[in-house]
């Protein structure tokens, strides 16, 4: 009793890699809807630019593994990454302490994905917006993914094109109908290496 069987749990994780080896590649083929939520933790995002059309953005509410989080959703119909980075770091692991997993797609359009929707706390970078309608009833935007709406009566804005340029954003969650990685590289990293 309270005996770790080694052998068994580096079989489960050696399984579990594989595992996430399957879906990141199918997903780097474009083959796979995608949704990244990290248990009750959250997560960086980082590009030297980005391309949406479609943009939609409000307040909401993201409550994913049992918490509650006060968010910004931002929703793309179409958005590319250029020099792409995820990162997520997980201190305290038993037996090897901090890590950080990196997802990194380096190239022009390293990522891109449809129908994107990210619960972002925290988003810098130079913004450009392309026909813009700021305060926007958040219930009635809809140049965004299909059926992405907000709450009637609370703030929303909406544009053709949304164009990020040095993106450094902190999110809770992030769902798409497809992403898609050009020359994807996924890393774990001992200590705290993240995006930004």
């Amino acid at each position: 009793m309270g005996r770790t069987r080694w052998a068994r749990f580096a079989g489960v994780l050696g399984i579990g890699a594989v595992g996430v080896g399957a879906l990141l590649f199918g997903m780097s083929q474009g083959a796979l809807a995608a949704s990244f939520a990290v248990s009750g933790q959250d997560f960086k995002v980082s590009a030297d630019y980005l391309d949406g059309k479609g943009f939609v953005q409000f307040g909401g509410i993201d409550a994913g593994a049992g918490q509650v989080h006060v968010v910004a959703v931002s929703g793309f119909k179409t958005a590319s990454l250029n020099k792409f980075c995820q990162s997520v770091f997980v201190a305290n692991m038993p037996i090897v302490g901090d890590i950080t997993l990196r997802i990194t797609a380096d190239g022009v359009g390293g990522m891109s994905a449809d129908n994107l929707v990210v619960n972002l706390t925290d988003l810098s970078g130079d913004l450009e917006l392309g026909a813009p309608d700021i305060g926007i009833d958040a219930s009635k935007v809809n140049k965004g993914p299909e059926n992405l709406r907000g709450l009637p009566g609370s703030f929303g804005l909406q544009a053709d094109s949304a164009k990020i340029t040095g993106l450094k954003q902190t999110a809770w969650s992030t769902t798409a109908q497809t992403i898609r990685f050009k020359g994807m590289n996924l890393s774990i990293r001992q200590g705290k290496q993240e995006c930004f």
